[in-house]
């Protein structure tokens, strides 16, 4: 199974190379949000501080969503994704490596700008490494259940704002922990305990989410 899921995360990330541009929208959108903020708020420390893991993981949260549309659209225009259906390969590790595509385009380079953004909002060298970790962890969750959203609204009309409908609910819990992992950390509380409920939601989401997005999958298809 591993050379089936590599052979379709080499396939999406050289697509996407093709489209440079669909990475950078994700970027732009996070680095203009996040930048926007501090300018809007003030130059007060403590509040930029205080509002600074929410409002990076809410910035993440959108960036993210705005790649779940064309997450299996062009493969299903093309023929690709029926093609997907019939091969002998199982079709859920394939989907894990679409999914796996998405975050490495979508989520790791908004971990990586995290510290630049942190020091907008006079973070703390070490909360900007809890902040990054939190990132690191969540990000992927957001992927996973953002591809089961994005296959149960595919070919539907208006399916960008029907993946937002389904899956922004979903997002509820991680951004909750995301944030407050940096903020009880802030706080002196310690932030161990949020990031063992998003490891336990990213290995949930691991297990069954592919699978899930392949019966959503088939669903649509049919």
């Amino acid at each position: 199974m591993l050379p089936a899921f590599f052979a379709s995360l080499q396939r999406d990330l050289l697509l996407v190379m093709r489209r440079k541009t669909e990475v950078l929208t994700a970027l732009f959108f996070f680095v203009i949000v996040t930048t926007l903020l501090p300018l809007g708020i003030g130059p007060e420390p403590d509040l930029l501080r205080k509002i600074a893991p929410g409002a990076m993981w809410i910035a993440a949260l959108l960036a993210t969503l705005l790649g779940l549309q064309r997450l299996f659209a062009a493969d299903h225009a093309d023929g690709t994704l029926e093609q997907m259906v019939l091969s002998p390969e199982p079709l859920s590790v394939l989907i894990a490596g679409k999914i796996t595509a998405h975050w490495l385009v979508c989520g790791l380079p908004l971990v990586l700008l995290a510290p630049v953004i942190g020091l907008q909002f006079d973070l703390p060298a070490d909360a900007i490494g809890i902040l990054m970790l939190s990132l690191l962890i969540g990000t992927p969750l957001l992927s996973f259940i953002g591809a089961i959203g994005a296959a149960l609204t595919l070919g539907a009309r208006g399916s960008a704002l029907l993946v937002s409908l389904l899956v922004l609910p979903l997002y509820i819990p991680t951004l909750i922990f995301g944030a407050g992992a940096v903020e009880s950390y802030i706080a002196g509380m310690g932030a161990a305990g949020h990031f063992s409920l998003l490891g336990a939601l990213l290995i949930l989401a691991m297990a069954f989410a592919p699978w899930a997005t392949t019966a959503a999958l088939r669903i649509s298809l049919e």
